[in-house]
């Protein structure tokens, strides 16, 4: 039983994982090809990405609402269910879109307002500006790939993501340097290059999902116009509190950010290395996490309670294992990961190197923790349990890693690394709280541990047309 669990969330993390690195790799190369550039763009990107994707992933936890509710409805055999959460998820990943688009390309203010130096901010800016119209297509994706990662059919978002890496990279390359006649646009190509990358993945998996075999039979176009106030509302009550959760987390690390700046354009720069390191390993367990909430949302939908909870302890124990390995990584060839990004052998990087190795010290601390959080919390969400973990949240990235690490930082005056012992200590109190959280919901005979919000999954509802 426990060797089919460990089986068969592995070969549904696989392809979800390979999508979250090829996903995570665009901000690599993105990185990496910026940083050629200069470090005041590398400074520039560092805000731009840390404003952009705070925002988006308060508008993506609210969409990715779809996977449980798409998963609970396959596992109870009810095709129906799993066609209006997808078609719901459309339409609340447009209405989320248009406040993230109008809040990106107008930020600008509110970073001067905070101390920001003006150089970096106008690199941002222009960088934002180009990159706000990947909103849409990017939080349309996540709903349509929710759908299908719901079905355990994730491979079509693997290979469009894959492609896309390699896309982004030639995107890069013409837009930044000027290239096949188009004028040289620097920072601000990558935001258009995104930009154009988000539309590719979001289109080729519209098709897929319209036109494959193994997805046509679901129909998720055919009634798209037609909202659903009933499954909108309860896609809405589960998917609020994931998007503030994402959110809390998300701003512990943009707020991080903006505090690095504070200190600095090496401080700023030397962050964007190290997080962005931290960032790829991340995608491991946060691919993990999303399969364990499919694997979980499935045995909902089987009325399988200790099904419920094998699915999600086997997914929070493969996260730490793999983490743990990525710790290694950090703690023994912190110089080499950072060569990725910087020739560490030029004289003029070496502050840069210097600190970007101490901060892949501390990372190499919280790896574990990170990955068991993120873990279990999406165990959390395949049992539809999204606020106590919200809270929990905010507790651990707020209350206790934004508070510690601006006393460690600025008021012990650590600086930069004291920042980042604050993340430590928020992500190894939500690792221990989200744990046990999901260890007493999934207690033999807990009730309501389907979480259930609106109607029963395993009961088909008429589409009215």
């Amino acid at each position: 039983m426990l060797l089919n669990e460990v089986k068969a969330t592995v070969r549904l993390a696989v392809p979800v994982v390979a999508t979250q690195i090829a996903q995570i790799s665009m901000g690599f190369v993105d990185t990496v090809m910026v940083g050629r550039l200069s470090s005041n763009a590398l400074a520039g990107i560092a805000l731009g990405n840390s404003v952009f994707f705070t925002i988006l992933m308060v508008a993506m936890g609210l969409v990715m609402a779809v996977g449980p509710m798409v998963s609970q409805s396959f596992g109870a055999g009810n095709s129906d269910g799993v066609a209006r959460s997808t078609r719901q998820g459309m339409w609340l990943a447009t209405t989320l879109a248009v406040p993230a688009f109008l809040i990106i390309r107008n930020v600008e203010p509110v970073l001067l307002w905070i101390g920001q130096d003006p150089s970096t901010v106008d690199l941002t800016q222009s960088y934002l500006h180009a990159i706000s119209w990947g909103a849409f297509p990017f939080l349309w994706f996540v709903a349509l790939r929710s759908f299908i990662e719901g079905v355990s059919r994730p491979r079509p978002a693997t290979v469009i993501s894959v492609i896309a890496v390699f896309l982004n990279v030639g995107a890069n390359y013409v837009l930044m340097y000027g290239k096949l006649g188009l004028p040289r646009m620097g920072l601000v190509g990558t935001g258009w290059a995104s930009t154009i990358v988000f539309w590719f993945m979001f289109v080729v998996l519209a098709v897929t999902a319209a036109r494959s075999s193994s997805f046509r039979g679901y129909e998720i176009f055919l009634h798209l116009r037609r909202p659903d106030p009933r499954v909108f509302r309860e896609l809405f009550q589960i998917g609020w509190p994931i998007g503030i959760s994402y959110g809390i987390e998300a701003g512990l690390f943009m707020i991080t950010a903006m505090m690095m700046g504070l200190l600095g354009t090496v401080a700023l720069a030397s962050h964007q290395i190290a997080i962005q390191c931290a960032s790829i390993t991340f995608m491991v367990p946060l691919g993990i996490g999303i399969a364990a909430s499919v694997r979980v949302g499935q045995a909902v939908g089987r009325g399988d309670q200790r099904g419920v909870r094998m699915a999600g302890l086997v997914g929070v124990g493969i996260a730490a294992t793999f983490m743990t390995g990525a710790a290694v990584v950090f703690w023994t060839l912190p110089r080499a990961v950072v060569a990725l990004y910087l020739d560490v052998g030029d004289p003029a990087n070496s502050d840069v190197v210097s600190l970007a190795v101490s901060l892949l010290f501390v990372a190499a601390v919280f790896q574990l923790f990170d990955g068991v959080q993120v873990s279990a919390a999406g165990a959390l969400r395949g049992i539809k349990d999204t606020r106590v973990p919200m809270f929990i949240g905010f507790l651990s990235y707020w209350v206790v890693g934004l508070s510690s690490g601006y006393i460690v930082g600025f008021e012990l005056d650590q600086g930069p690394v004291g920042l980042w012992w604050g993340l430590v200590l928020g992500l190894t109190v939500a690792a221990i709280l989200l744990l046990w959280r999901f260890w007493h919901k999934s207690e033999p005979g807990a009730a309501d541990v389907g979480g259930q919000i609106g109607h029963d999954v395993s009961q088909p509802v008429t589409e009215k047309h």
